[in-house]
């Protein structure tokens, strides 16, 4: 916080930031701004001391300060300071940008949550996508992850799965609500004893067959999950975790019986109406087993909880946020984020093999993980995804994934053709005085851009960010590589530099890809 000599501060914070255009500096300040009426002084006057006294303090590492508009000062930071950061970037290797959460926390995200009954769709791979690249950049902010995966397996919708497979066993059509799709074929062909067996016993079988298939598809995505937790669980023995829900709602006076049934009083907590937990009829609401869940969450002692929904669950946001405060949590340590649909273009060929929707399976052969993941997470979670699959399938630099890909590619061939002793030295001592060109600058700077993207990306559960800043550091690295010679460059010192420049970019670009559950290939 700025202040002048006399312990007197402005009111506001002062800010200092980078300016979006180059000519503006490194960084800019409204400090002067602010100091002025507190001085008394003309704001430029200001502007131009604390320049001084930052020129004083900082030496060989600010080039120049420059005075701007009504009184803003721009800093231009030395090749010497560039220099000095790229040297701390190369020697934290793997770890820059890893582990800056202020207060690491204890977190359960729980994503994907699909019903056994079928195929994950397209729908359910963004999910599966953002929760994943959530976690990874949650865990390497420093913060322990617990990835869940709430399997809905109680209810009518599994029971009408196990009539189809015994209709599908029998040579019959499927009930009018029931399930279709090859897939409903194939599992009736592999249930033993599917046309004979009670139908309870076959809707199980066949949604642990569907679970089974689940998984194989969210591991080929690169998706895994630490607890697989049955919804059916919440139901099941004398001491259900629903019932036990129930009772420490009563405790704390929150549910009241009216026209036999059990209600919630969400109204008082934030929600427009309350809620009913048991109808009269003795039958559990799918609400009452969101809200046994929660409470057994919370049981569990995590610091925050994060689910990702589908974007059919927008009205259930303030209930479930009332539910968790009933219960004695803070509801502010519940966050629901809501996903938004996915719409497909191009690729008219593709097959729907569950019936009436695009697979993930489907998906993924059609373009690859890498394209598949890039494109489901390159826009925030709460817009529309327009996925391309015909720019998804391109091997050209219009492709993103591709040119980002190709970027650190082009980087590892590049290290390749230097020699080990060569590589060994630029990394060794990556500041060799060399003078840095405009392009070799900038490209710094994007590197040490790379924690605050983290950063950003973690605390606004924005995975996002980090496609579009691992395409704009590619991006940054194609205009240093136009521009800066590094095999051919004029001297053995700048040569060795722009091989650290070069080998420390790769390693950010390859970090921000794994954050996202993508490859940086070596060779393509």
């Amino acid at each position: 916080m700025a202040a002048t000599a006399d312990g007197h501060a402005p009111r506001a914070r002062p800010t200092l930031e980078r300016p979006r255009k180059a000519g503006f500096g490194d960084f800019s300040t409204n400090a002067a701004l602010l100091l002025a009426p507190v001085l008394g002084e003309p704001p430029r006057d200001v502007a131009a001391r604390l320049g001084d006294a930052l020129s004083d303090r900082l030496g060989d590492a600010l080039e120049r300060v420059e005075v701007a508009g009504p009184g803003f000062l721009n800093l231009f930071l030395s090749d010497a300071w560039h220099r000095g950061a790229l040297g701390g970037v190369v020697a934290a290797g793997a770890r820059f940008g890893a582990g800056g959460a202020a207060v690491p926390e204890r977190i359960s995200v729980e994503f994907v949550s699909a019903n056994p009954t079928g195929p994950l769709h397209v729908g359910h791979a963004r999910n599966a996508a953002y929760g994943d690249a959530l976690c990874r950049i949650l865990s390497f902010h420093g913060h322990a992850i617990e990835r869940e995966f709430y399997v809905n397996d109680f209810g009518s919708q599994v029971l009408r799965l196990g009539e189809s497979l015994q209709a599908r066993a029998r040579g019959e059509e499927v009930p009018e609500d029931g399930y279709r799709g090859e897939y409903v074929a194939e599992l009736a062909a592999e249930i033993e004893g599917a046309a004979q067996r009670p139908v309870e016993e076959v809707a199980r079988a066949g949604a642990a067959a569907v679970l089974t298939r689940i998984a194989a598809t969210l591991e080929a995505f690169g998706v895994g999950f630490d607890l697989w937790f049955s919804e059916r669980t919440l139901h099941e023995g004398g001491d259900a975790l629903v019932r036990r829900a129930y009772d420490e709602l009563e405790r704390q006076g929150r549910t009241y019986r009216s026209e036999g049934a059990l209600w919630l009083r969400t109204s008082q907590l934030g929600d427009d109406k309350d809620r009913v937990l048991e109808r009269s009829s003795g039958e559990h609401t799918y609400f009452a087993s969101d809200v046994a869940y929660h409470q057994h969450k919370r049981e569990r002692g995590f610091d925050r909880l994060l689910d990702v929904w589908g974007a059919d669950h927008h009205g259930y946001v303030a209930r479930m946020k009332a539910a968790f405060a009933a219960l004695g949590g803070d509801p502010e340590r519940l966050e629901l984020l809501i996903m938004q649909f996915v719409n497909l273009t191009g690729g008219a060929s593709m097959s729907k093999r569950a019936g009436d929707f695009v697979t993930l399976d489907d998906l993924v052969g059609e373009v690859g993980v890498d394209a598949a993941r890039w494109f489901l997470l390159a826009r925030s979670h709460d817009t529309t995804v327009e996925f391309d699959l015909d720019l998804a399938r391109e091997q050209e630099p219009q492709n993103p994934v591709y040119y980002v890909q190709y970027a650190h590619a082009r980087i590892a061939s590049l290290l390749r053709a230097a020699q080990d002793a060569e590589r060994e030295v630029a990394l060794a001592r990556p500041d060799r005085g060399a003078p840095l060109e405009a392009a070799e600058r900038e490209l710094i700077k994007k590197v040490l851009a790379f924690p605050g993207e983290v950063e950003e990306a973690a605390a606004r559960r924005a995975p996002h960010r980090i496609a579009a800043y691992a395409l704009e550091l590619a991006q940054q690295f194609s205009a240093f590589y136009r521009d800066c010679p590094v095999l051919k460059a004029e001297s053995a010192d700048l040569r060795a530099q722009r091989l650290a420049v070069s080998a420390a970019t790769q390693g950010i670009i390859a970090r921000a890809l794994d954050l996202l559950g993508v490859r940086a290939p070596a060779s393509m």
